[in-house]
């Protein structure tokens, strides 16, 4: 249908989708041109098209609003020095009504089984208020902590982040690793460096050769990086990513690289992997 919408009569296009949606989307250009009859140009060029169609065309009748991050935390630079705020919007202004304070200390003689109700609630709702803002108490220190933690980050970005725990961060500020995981469960902050879940701090570490540690963060990143800017026609395999981060000082598995790979979403070298014309005919079509 979206073929026909957008004038498309070309019956290549039509038999690719009918018959090699799988190897299109494998990049078997060889087997799709073998069986078809035509050239891998022709097959690229109709892929080409293929893949900006909409697989799931229903998407765009849907009225869902896109959800909105609202930080809890800002961590915004001022001088030489990060300056740290809470977001209280979101918060509820509590407070005790007056009434059952007055209630208990006013003149009328209340039944004592009254006032040991009133009194009980009272203390319940003055607990539930502490609580709401020890809990703000406590996510500003591990922010704070966060932060020392994470200058580089901040000043420098991905590349510059630290391997960093939860025990790390609990003995800083003298609380147990359970208080530190709750805290930062679902809570966003905003930095010099973009908007993320304060989660995305703690990550792993990888030993690089000079016994020094690298955080896992910024060895996704590298790879982002060496994917990026690799040969279209000669993608670099896994192996070839882990030989070049070791050249980088980086000590990692090939295995790891593939799992980090995996979670960036970049495909496998054989599917990233461009026919050599298709550079050829780039330069014949834009000159320089």
């Amino acid at each position: 249908i979206q073929l026909k919408i957008l004038g498309v009569q070309d019956p290549l296009v039509f038999n690719i989708i009918d018959r090699h949606l799988n190897n299109l989307g494998n990049k078997n250009y060889q087997v799709i041109a073998r069986d078809l009859k035509v050239s891998i140009g022709k097959v690229v060029e109709a892929g080409d098209l293929i893949s900006n169609l909409e697989p799931k065309p229903g998407r765009g009748f849907d009225a869902e609003e896109a959800d909105y991050i609202n930080p809890d935390v800002h961590v915004e630079k001022v001088g030489n020095d990060y300056v740290i705020r809470l977001n209280d919007d979101g918060l509820p202004k509590l407070r005790v009504n007056s009434f059952y304070l007055e209630a208990l200390r006013g003149p009328d003689k209340l039944p004592d089984s009254v006032k040991s109700y009133i009194q009980k609630h009272l203390d319940n709702a003055l607990w539930f208020i502490r609580s709401i803002h020890q809990r703000q108490k406590t996510l500003y220190r591990v922010t704070e902590s966060i932060v020392r933690f994470q200058r580089d980050f901040l000043d420098h970005g991905l590349s510059s982040l630290k391997p960093l725990t939860l025990r790390q961060v609990a003995e800083d500020v003298q609380m147990h690793e359970s208080t530190i995981s709750r805290v930062t469960t679902n809570k966003y902050v905003y930095t010099p460096q973009g908007v993320f879940n304060l989660k995305f701090f703690f990550n792993s570490a990888i030993n690089m050769s000079l016994g020094d540690q690298i955080a896992s963060e910024s060895v996704k990143e590298k790879i982002r990086q060496l994917v990026a800017g690799e040969n279209p026609e000669n993608p670099m395999s896994d192996q070839e990513i882990a030989d070049n981060l070791r050249g980088q000082d980086v000590l990692i598995a090939r295995r790891t690289v593939a799992k980090y790979r995996g979670m960036l979403g970049v495909l496998p070298s054989s599917k990233r992997k461009k026919p050599g014309y298709l550079r050829k005919n780039q330069t014949e079509n834009h000159p320089l």
